[in-house]
C-alpha cells in the first residue's frame, strides 16, 4: 500500500503538458486544476487487466463544497455512445439484431427519410454505431433544469421543444467517417422499438448490471433525491456553475450516462478481458473483436476509437457536455488504461497531461 501511495503521488505530482521539454516544471493536479478552473476531478488506473487505485481531488459542487470521492458521479457525456455500443452488441450476439440490416428494419415509432443517399447503400447499426451511416447532428447542448424536454421523436424531428436539427443523411452511407451524436439517437429509438422498454432500463440490464456499474445509469430528466448525493454540478470555463447545476439530456445513447471513473474502467477492462477470451459477462472474444474492429479508414471501431498515444495504438473516447470532460483511453492487449472525469469545460487540459504522468510511472513506453 505504501509503494502504491508513492507512484499515486508521483503521477499526481508528475503532470506534463503536450509541449514538454526535458527540463520544464512538471505539474501538479492541483495546479492544473486551478489553472482550468476545474473544481472536481476523479481517476481510476488500470494495470493488468485490474483497477490498481482510484482518487477523487477538488469539490463536486461549487454551492455546496462537496467533495469528490471515488463514488462521485459525473456526466459521461460522449462516453455514452461506446457503452450504447456494447449493449446493441449484447443484442446482435444474441442474433436479436444485425449489424447490416436496413436500421428502418428496426424502426417502429419513426423512420429514417430515405433519399438520393440511401439508394446504393442503406443505413445500417454498424454505420450509425461507426459515425458512418451519413447522418446529421453532430452533438447536442442539452437542456436548462428549466426547460421543456422534447420527446425523443422530437428530437428526430427536429421539432420544438427540440434545440437540435433534424436528423436525416445528407451523406451516402459507408462512405466517410463523420461524427454525429444524431445517429446514436437513431440507434436509442431502434432499442426502445424493439425491446419495448425504456431506454434507461435496457442499459441496466444490458450492460450496467453485468459489469457491476453499480454508480452506473442513464437519465434524461432531473437527479433524485438519492442520486443526488453523489452527483457533481457542471461549471464551465471560467468556474461558474451551470444554472441549476447541470443540463438534462434526452439524446441519452449519444449523452446522457451518469457514472464514476471506477465504473468507467470496469467498462474497459470487460472490453480486454474479452478480447483475451478471459471475460464473457457480455460478450465472447469473438462479438468483442467484431466490435473492436476499425471501419472504413480505421478511425472508429463500433463505439470506440483508435487513438494513437506515443507509441501505442489505444482505444477510447472522449465526452463534453455542458459543464463535463471526460476521457477513456485503454490498450486492447496490453491490459493498462486510465478514466479521467471533470465537472468543468476544461477538464480535456487536465487529462492528457495526467495521462502521460501515468504513462511514466508505470513505464508504458507513453
Amino acid at each position: 500500500m505504501q509503494v502504491e501511495q508513492k507512484k499515486i503521488e508521483e503521477i499526481e505530482n508528475g503532470l506534463r503538458l503536450e509541449n514538454f521539454i526535458k527540463g520544464d516544471k512538471l505539474k501538479s493536479m492541483e495546479e492544473l486544476m486551478n489553472e482550468t478552473n476545474t473544481p472536481g476531478v476523479s481517476v481510476a488506473i488500470i494495470i493488468d487487466s485490474e483497477i490498481v487505485w482510484t482518487k477523487g481531488y477538488g469539490i463536486a459542487d461549487a454551492e455546496t463544497q462537496l467533495k469528490v470521492d471515488k463514488n462521485t458521479i459525473f456526466q459521461a457525456a460522449s462516453i455514452s455512445k461506446p457503452v450504447t455500443a456494447l449493449a446493441v452488441m449484447s443484442l446482435v450476439q444474441a442474433a436479436r439484431l444485425d449489424l447490416d440490416e436496413n436500421i428502418n428494419t428496426y424502426l417502429e415509432s419513426w423512420k429514417l427519410p430515405e433519399n438520393e443517399f440511401t439508394i446504393k447503400n442503406k443505413v445500417t447499426l454498424r454505420n450509425l454505431l461507426s459515425h458512418t451511416a451519413g447522418v446529421t447532428v453532430h452533438g447536442f447542448e442539452g437542456y436548462n433544469h428549466n426547460a421543456e424536454l422534447p420527446t425523443l421523436v422530437q428530437v428526430l424531428n427536429g421539432e420544438q421543444p427540440a434545440n437540435s436539427d433534424k436528423i436525416v443523411v445528407d451523406m451516402e452511407p459507408n462512405t466517410i467517417f463523420r461524427y454525429s451524436g444524431g445517429g446514436y439517437t437513431i440507434v436509442q429509438q431502434a432499442l426502445v422499438d424493439q425491446l419495448q422498454k425504456p431506454f434507461e432500463e435496457i442499459m441496466q440490464e444490458l450492460v450496467l448490471i453485468p459489469l457491476d456499474m453499480g454508480n452506473s445509469f442513464y437519465s434524461k430528466c432531473t437527479l433524485n433525491e438519492k442520486q443526488c448525493i453523489n452527483a457533481t454540478a457542471g461549471h464551465d470555463d471560467d468556474g461558474s456553475q451551470i444554472p441549476g447545476k447541470r443540463h438534462r439530456y434526452p439524446e441519452m445513447a449519444a449523452a446522457g450516462l451518469w457514472t464514476t471513473a471506477e465504473d468507467l474502467a470496469k467498462f474497459a477492462i470487460e472490453v480486454q478481458k474479452s478480447l483475451k477470451g478471459e471475460s464473457n459477462k457480455i460478450l465472447t472474444k469473438e462479438f468483442m473483436e467484431i466490435m473492436t474492429t476499425p471501419i472504413l479508414n480505421g478511425e472508429l471501431n463500433i463505439g470506440l476509437f483508435n487513438e494513437r498515444v506515443g507509441r501505442e495504438q489505444l482505444l477510447g473516447h472522449d465526452g463534453g457536455n455542458e459543464g463535463y470532460t471526460c476521457k477513456m483511453l485503454f490498450h486492447k492487449k496490453k491490459g493498462y488504461g486510465a478514466v479521467l472525469m471533470s465537472n468543468s469545460n476544461r477538464g480535456y487540459d487536465i487529462s492528457m497531461p495526467f495521462f502521460r504522468s501515468a504513462a511514466t510511472a508505470y513505464n508504458l513506453g507513453e
